[in-house]
């Protein structure tokens, strides 16, 4: 599907992108802002597999490949390019199955919790945030073009994933939760 055998162009030297389907925009265009919060995701998540082995790397692995066909379904707005790669319900339903598999041993939250705990939880936190931030920019993008609805949801569940994901692993105490007001 892809081959990048230069890996400079120069065709972006004068503030202009391609998109999937070819065509050229600003580098500041919702679009391509949106494609680089979900590089930026997926850069995070890279961090964290330093960090994690077995089921949940395996799990953030395949989160990756995701956020690579994530990107290029962003990068082909609907209806520009027939044969674009699609995210599919199936990804989201992967994810919510692997969700409940891993909430289901946790206890309830009674509040917030404190991004932190282990090391491979804290950057944890991170990647659910700029996921966070990316799910906004494809709202945004959603609201001005034709998205894939299904893409929407696969980056609020990622989310949702990452979070879970992150309690799991600090299942040996080191989560900690918000205590409103606690400094006043």
């Amino acid at each position: 599907m892809v081959k990048l055998d230069k890996i400079y162009t120069r065709g972006g030297d004068g503030g202009r992108t391609s998109l999937g389907d070819g065509k050229r925009v600003v580098k500041h265009d919702p679009n391509v802002t949106a494609l680089g919060a979900i590089d930026e995701a997926n850069a995070a998540i890279g961090l964290v597999r330093l960090h994690v082995k077995g089921d949940a790397g395996a799990m953030l692995g395949r989160i990756q490949n995701d956020l690579f066909d994530l990107g290029a379904d962003l990068a082909a707005p609907l209806g520009s390019k027939p044969d674009a790669l699609r995210v599919t319900q199936k990804q989201v339903e992967r994810l919510e199955a692997e969700i409940d598999a891993m909430n289901a041993g946790l206890p309830p939250l009674d509040s917030f919790v404190l991004p932190g705990g282990s090391e491979s939880c804290a950057f944890l936190h991170l990647a659910r945030a700029v996921t966070r931030r990316a799910e906004g920019l494809i709202c945004k993008l959603a609201d001005g073009g034709a998205v894939n609805p299904v893409a929407l949801r696969y980056a609020n569940r990622l989310s949702d994933h990452l979070f879970v994901l992150s309690r799991s692993l600090n299942e040996g105490g080191e989560e900690q939760t918000w205590e409103p007001g606690g400094n006043a």
